[in-house]
């Protein structure tokens, strides 16, 4: 007896509706009833559509897994011409390409098996099919195959997440081959949605070049779909911190490169900073506030694009950038036992804490780790590195030729960098040199310190080239950051004892698990001038340092 449409449910409210005002009780129905009736309109049955979201190389897998128990060959194998030949012929065909006996891995079986459910489950209780770490067209055609061929009678919007920079640079190319189908074209009914990744766009290539990438694609992306007369929605992946794109809502949309808003914004709030935007009713209608006002500004009222001169500058500081970015953090053989004993990024990925695996695979490089723990121990420790690093290498090639005005000029009238420059400076003011210095004391091989001073000295050369271009003569110094930065001195006596006590932390478990003595530990850690003096900002230190050592030495003999 339950409904299953929509419109069923909607129907008998009407007639509701209808009768009372038909026997005099108008009042009655434009009330509560009313509002029922619109809510079920807008919602449905299911309040909320899900989207679905599932990596490229696993469609991959699923197709290669079917093109070769057919003895057509290996799909991964083809080109890209090949796939979409392929692909294209397959969907305007009637004959079914999935067979009954397939046998497929665990990884293939869950893929097949999600399309499956989602034709048993209602159309309009599904929002997009989003693929990450979207490569290529034949990337979006795999994914509108594998629902054909799995029953999905309503195909489900395929928007493709573009993540890293060599991907941001060739989502153009991808969507140009999608559009020039007519097939595809047909299908699509004249509206597109495209993702657009800044957290693994930021830990790929670093701050400055990924925000010069997105704003790219953007413009290009929106070029392409005017000229098949398409209507674009672009869809930011953005996080709740300034390594994940993070930023206030209004200036975020203004950011925007012109004419690439038009009426329609999708964006994610990131788990992080839900209950920040949305927590409560009168915050909820704020947040709303904030989006549409700056949608409707930048649909009516588009900012100017950037000079030619502008443009140049920013190309040019987003490959110098990228260089030193990629230099530290791929090219540097000590890098990753360095991340990793400066950080708790390990003990993060061994607590149940997260929505999915640290990482997207077991083994592998910085590139198999996921964004958000990649971002989060970096700020556990104060240090903020994929934010700032390459950043000041940038600024000051482009000061040396003498170009200073220009980046000063780009800072005072391009709202662009603007605020790329405004969330550095926020960043540098909740970083602190002197935590850093503790966790590497404590935590790091001494032959890996050597690279923690070349670390500080790019961190204090991107901190001065920063405010010379802003023309502030110290951080969160103009008028407008007063309240920041009062609040941040506020907090610093309690957040630096965290970050002792941490440190602290991490030591005892490290060393106890490998077969360390505790009071050790306990000693050499108290015979750290430094970091007692930090532990003596907050009005709670030494409670809560006697307290912790109490409960690791517990918990520790226990183990």
């Amino acid at each position: 007896l339950a409904y299953s449409d929509p419109e069923e449910l909607i129907s008998i409210l009407k007639l509701c509706y209808r009768s009372l005002h038909e026997t005099g009780d108008e009042s009655m129905a434009n009330s509560k009833l009313l509002d029922v009736i619109r809510q079920a309109r807008t919602f449905g049955l299911h309040l909320a559509k899900l989207d679905i979201r599932q990596e490229s190389t696993k469609h991959e897998d699923a197709m290669d897994a079917i093109t070769t128990h057919l003895g057509l060959g290996s799909f991964k194998s083809w080109s890209e011409d090949e796939r979409m030949a392929f692909l294209l012929k397959e969907l305007e065909s009637n004959r079914p390409l999935l067979p009954t006996n397939l046998p497929m891995s665990d990884e293939v079986s869950d893929v097949i098996n999600t399309f499956k459910m989602l034709a048993q489950l209602p159309s309009d209780s599904l929002g997009a099919y989003i693929i990450s770490m979207a490569h290529t067209a034949s990337d979006v055609l795999v994914v509108v195959l594998l629902q054909k061929e799995c029953g999905v009678q309503k195909y489900l919007r395929v928007a493709p997440l573009f993540e890293t920079l060599d991907d941001l640079d060739y989502a153009e190319t991808a969507m140009r081959q999608l559009f020039s189908s007519d097939w595809y074209l047909k299908l699509i009914n004249g509206s597109q949605e495209c993702m657009i990744g800044y957290s693994d766009s930021g830990k790929d290539a670093g701050r400055l070049a990924a925000a010069w990438g997105l704003y790219e694609v953007q413009e290009k992306l929106a070029n392409a779909a005017n000229e098949f007369g398409v209507n674009l929605t672009l869809f930011h992946g953005r996080g709740g911190t300034v390594g994940r794109g993070g930023a206030p809502a209004h200036l975020a949309v203004l950011s925007q490169p012109p004419k690439t808003i038009k009426g329609t914004l999708r964006v994610t709030v990131q788990g992080e900073v839900m209950e920040q935007q949305f927590g409560e009713k009168e915050i909820a209608f704020r947040t709303m506030d904030l989006y549409t006002g700056a949608v409707l500004e930048a649909t009516l009222t588009p900012s100017a694009p950037p000079s030619d001169d502008w443009r140049s500058c920013m190309k040019e500081m987003s490959q110098i950038s990228c260089d030193a970015y990629r230099a530290v953090v791929r090219g540097d053989e000590r890098f990753i036992e360095f991340f990793q004993t400066l950080t708790p990024v390990s003990e993060l990925g061994r607590m149940n804490i997260g929505s999915r695996p640290a990482k997207r695979r077991a083994a592998g490089s910085i590139d198999t780790l996921r964004a958000i723990p990649w971002i989060f121990a970096w700020t556990q420790i104060r240090f903020h590195l994929p934010v700032w690093l390459g950043i000041g290498e940038a600024l000051k090639a482009i000061m040396d030729k003498g170009q200073g005005q220009v980046l000063k000029d780009m800072y005072e009238n391009w709202t662009f960098f603007r605020v790329t420059m405004d969330m550095l400076e926020m960043v540098f003011a909740k970083a602190d040199p002197k935590i850093v210095r503790v966790y590497e004391r404590h935590l790091v091989p001494k032959e890996l310190h050597s690279m923690c001073d070349d670390l500080l000295e790019r961190f204090a050369l991107t901190e001065s080239s920063m405010l010379e271009v802003m023309k502030h003569p110290g951080l969160l110094s103009s008028s407008s950051t007063a309240f920041l930065q009062s609040k941040l001195q506020l907090r610093a006596p309690y957040v630096a004892p965290l970050n002792i006590l941490q440190v602290y932390s991490l030591k005892m478990i490290r060393e106890v698990e490998s077969g360390r003595a505790i009071e050790d530990v306990v000693g050499q850690f108290k015979s750290d001038e430094e970091a007692m003096a930090l532990m003596s900002r907050g009005p709670h230190a030494n409670p809560l340092l006697a307290a912790l050592e109490d409960t690791m030495v517990i918990t520790m003999k226990g183990v």
